[in-house]
């Protein structure tokens, strides 16, 4: 051992590894390889900004698992990209009266720079960025194929329209009929859009789920939902006061005798007409009022349980195709134009959200649906939503209420009334977006041949390079609209919207494995060999539209022949957020935590601040800055506390001061192994046979170390890892006080114990490494294993005897406890033992297994 005359300078050695990897070419990848392959992939980013410490949780998993992965042996594939563009990149863009491209470019390279900074480290030959012509010709080239498979058609409809933005929203970019990016309230507008028939592959998608074993359940359960299958009837019901059928999906035709009003949603198109024909102005602007002001709440809330139902007849009245009866038409807050035709038949005895709203509003309940035969219950106080038997449903009464949905479903459908179908939540995926920073639509609009694609030879359809427009779309750009038809050659115009940035993002993980290839959109070959990707990682907030859209794309892409897989990802990890203390005043909004005066004050009037933890975000003046803390501690003592602070998929709070907590464990670390540096420059074998009791604990704890760290980095506890570590280190500390000096041992434990680290803390390790003597690089070694007889705990004490007398114990791990052999070589070296025993000869060993051993000399 010698005296560490040296601390640990992180800049030094950051500064110092920080381009090695890359010249070096560590994690380059050979895609011609075919055995032992392993595609890790972290959701590419928006450049829209600078990145913080919230934002570094993903991709510091991402670098300790690759490098993890590269030292058990496989060839891994860890490439990185940009989801350029998009609305974020646009907005921002504009912000600052710049054009996006050069904004987007700006921060490519900022993101860059802090990958670099962080030790992350990407096989960059194979980045894409889907603003590049190169890369969106094959976007627009997969929008031809699906419209060659009729999968991609133009339609009218309703849209979400942000006036700000210049662009269509969709309905999750809406919050309290807000824009999310912007603030503006939004407008609805009819406009004609681009869709993809997602519908079509809509029971493939939800059936493979089952096959999805390494998918979170609740990532599953999100996208069962936002699916949403359900069997029923779909029931006509006449208007009683104009001409017209109201179409409504039904799980439960059994109760239509109960159905005693009907609901639609503000958006449904019968709407308009009502309220157009409505004489008294009051009641035409109070249902106006009404639309427009549930139109601005969220669907989510909407949808959910917790939104006080309320609504507004109509004046108009169905008829109830069971009874001939006439039900009134109201407009509800609860109803969605997602789910079914955005029509309801309400049956408030047999639906507990229909019966409060019925009870609010006195509207009739009639019970159909009881739970004992011919006993029906009278005067109901909540909703009977179970099976029963049927009442007062005619000549229905008294089946059971599973035979009653088939019977008056054919009933129904005997009468022209009812069919029965099978229906979906979900949508056809509208791509439209009215903006400039995007994939141009390949299509043409010609006065005499209609819509035309652009020829594939003709692609890609590139961005007009043009100044700052501000938030104007392709449609102000003259020199771009105007064009010829490829089929007449006569004048024609360019479609003007742009592809919403989730079909960029929806097949990026296939251009990784053929980057630079102009000829076609990757080798299918080589990705049929890679994919799908074994191990897929980002948030949760993806886990429906983005993941999603890339599983309806591969199998797409599968039914033209072009991959030999279903599924893009074969296992999902979805991290959590990290949030850190805000402060707001109520009269200055949020504080910069530096700012906040003592007793949390504001620092401009001096009130008491409001304080809680927020997800970090510029707005909120809370984020934690990646260059100020690598600074101050060092790019390692940031990935580490990421990796410590919590359970990776769990949401976490930052702590400022926990961090340098994390800042003096590597500082432990790192004179611990300096300071017997010198054992590297000798041969020193361990032989476990020699070691005293002490520092068989400590091998135990390596060993065991080892095959914790192992398994916590196979099952993304990176938490626990990080804990096992500091206890190991704690170990050495205490048995060097315990003067521990075995050679081999210290020499050995301490190599494994910056292996096991370097996925962690790649600089420190590197450095190291390099000093114990290695001339590569660590993440080229090899990942330790362990010895699984060193793991043994249970710990067996034996009487050591001379001549039959005890004169010294000794402590055995149990598993050795007859070994005759191991026990003869323990037993001789206890101090006690061997002054009785040397210069004299030993006649017999003997053994009574897992009693005691007795020497005769």
């Amino acid at each position: 051992m010698k005296e560490v005359s040296e601390d640990y300078n992180f800049e030094e050695i950051e500064d110092r590894w920080r381009d090695y990897w890359e010249e070096e070419g560590t994690f380059k990848t050979d895609l011609e390889e075919t055995e032992n392959n392993f595609y890790y992939l972290n959701m590419f980013p928006y450049p829209s900004g600078t990145m913080h410490v919230g934002h570094g949780r993903n991709y510091i998993i991402g670098d300790t698992l690759a490098r993890f992965m590269q030292m058990k042996g496989l060839n891994v594939l860890n490439p990185m990209g940009f989801d350029a563009f998009g609305l974020p990149a646009e907005n921002a863009a504009i912000e600052r009266g710049i054009q996006p491209g050069e904004w987007t470019q700006e921060n490519i390279a900022d993101f860059k720079k802090q990958f670099r900074q962080w030790g992350i480290e990407y096989d960059w030959d194979k980045e894409v960025q889907t603003h590049d012509p190169g890369y969106y010709r094959w976007t627009q080239w997969l929008f031809l194929k699906l419209f060659e498979e009729d999968l991609a058609y133009r339609d009218e409809s309703p849209v979400n329209f942000c006036p700000h933005c210049d662009t269509v929203l969709a309905n999750e970019q809406v919050i309290n009929g807000r824009c999310e990016r912007c603030d503006t309230e939004v407008e609805e507008k009819q406009l004609e859009q681009w869709f993809f028939s997602i519908t079509d592959y809509a029971q493939e998608l939800l059936d493979d789920l089952d096959d999805l074993d390494g998918w979170p359940d609740h990532v599953k359960k999100m996208q069962r939902d936002w699916i949403g299958r359900s069997e029923g009837v779909e029931i006509k019901f006449n208007l009683a006061d104009r001409q017209g059928e109201l179409d409504v999906f039904t799980t439960r035709p059994d109760t239509i005798y109960g159905a005693t009003y009907m609901a639609l949603a503000p958006e449904h198109p019968l709407v308009e007409d009502i309220i157009d024909d409505v004489e008294d102005e009051d009641q035409r602007g109070k249902l106006r009022s009404f639309v427009k002001e549930t139109k601005r709440i969220d669907q989510t809330r909407r949808a959910g349980g917790d939104l006080d139902k309320e609504g507004v007849f109509t004046g108009e009245y169905a008829v109830n195709p069971a009874t001939g009866e006439e039900i009134p038409i109201w407009i509800a807050n609860f109803v969605l134009t997602e789910y079914g035709s955005g029509a309801i038949m309400s049956v408030p005895a047999h639906d507990q959200r229909d019966f409060d709203f019925a009870r609010k509003y006195d509207i009739p309940i009639m019970e159909v649906v009881a739970p004992e035969k011919g006993n029906p219950t009278g005067e109901l106080e909540e909703a009977y939503e179970e099976p029963g038997y049927m009442v007062n449903s005619g000549d229905f009464d008294d089946l059971d209420s599973d035979t009653a949905y088939e019977e008056i479903g054919e009933w129904l459908k005997e009468k022209g009334k009812g069919e029965f179908t099978v229906n979906f939540k979900l949508q056809d995926w509208l791509i439209s977006r009215q903006r400039y920073w995007g994939a141009p639509i390949p299509m043409i609009h010609c006065p005499d041949c209609g819509v035309v694609p652009v020829p594939e030879e003709d692609l890609p359809v590139k961005l007009p390079e043009v100044d700052f427009i501000g938030n104007k779309g392709l449609s102000a750009i003259d020199e771009f609209v105007e064009t010829t038809c490829p089929d007449c050659g006569g004048r024609a115009r360019r479609e003007t919207d742009t592809m919403d940035t989730f079909v960029d993002s929806s097949w990026y993980y296939l251009r990784y494995i053929s980057a630079g290839d102009e000829e076609r959109i990757f080798d299918p070959e080589k990705v049929n060999d890679w994919l799908p990707v074994d191990q897929y990682v980002g948030g949760v907030e993806h886990a429906i539209l983005h993941l999603l859209y890339s599983r309806f794309i591969t199998k797409f892409l599968e039914d033209i022949d072009l991959v030999d897989f279903e599924e893009p990802f074969e296992k999902l990890f979805t991290q959590g957020m990290i949030s850190h203390r805000a402060y707001r005043c109520p009269d200055h909004g949020w504080v910069r935590p530096e700012n906040v005066e003592e007793g949390d004050r504001c620092p401009e009037c001096g009130e008491a601040l409001k304080v809680t933890m927020e997800s970090m975000s510029k707005s909120k003046k809370n984020v934690v800055s990646p260059k100020e803390l690598i600074d101050e501690y060092g790019a390692d003592t940031e990935r580490i506390y990421t990796l410590f602070i919590g359970p990776p998929e769990k949401d976490v709070e930052w702590s400022d001061r926990d961090v340098k907590g994390s800042h003096r464990f590597l500082t432990r670390v790192w004179r611990l192994v300096v300071q017997y540096l010198d054992l590297f420059e000798e041969e020193h074998e361990l032989d476990v046979e020699d070691l005293d009791d002490s520092e068989t604990e400590l091998w135990r704890v390596v060993n065991q170390t080892v095959k914790d760290v192992t398994e916590d980095l196979e099952n993304f506890s990176f938490n626990t890892a990080v804990s096992s570590i500091m206890e190991l280190t704690n170990e050495f500390y205490r048995v060097i006080s315990e003067g521990g000096t075995d050679k081999g041992l210290l020499k050995e434990s301490i190599r494994r114990l910056v292996l096991i680290t370097s996925p962690f803390t790649p600089f420190i390790a590197e450095e190291l490494w390099h000093r114990m003597g290695n001339d590569y690089p660590v993440a080229e070694a090899d990942w330790p294993g362990w010895d699984e007889e060193a793991l043994q705990k249970d710990r067996t004490e034996l009487a050591v005897q001379i001549n039959g007398k005890v004169r010294a114990h000794l402590e055995v791990p149990a598993n050795i406890a007859d070994d005759e052999e191991k026990l003869r070589k323990r037993a001789l070296k206890l101090d006690r033992i061997s002054e009785r025993v040397d210069g004299k000869e030993i006649k017999k060993f003997i053994v009574v297994p897992g009693n005691l051993v007795n020497i005769v000399i």
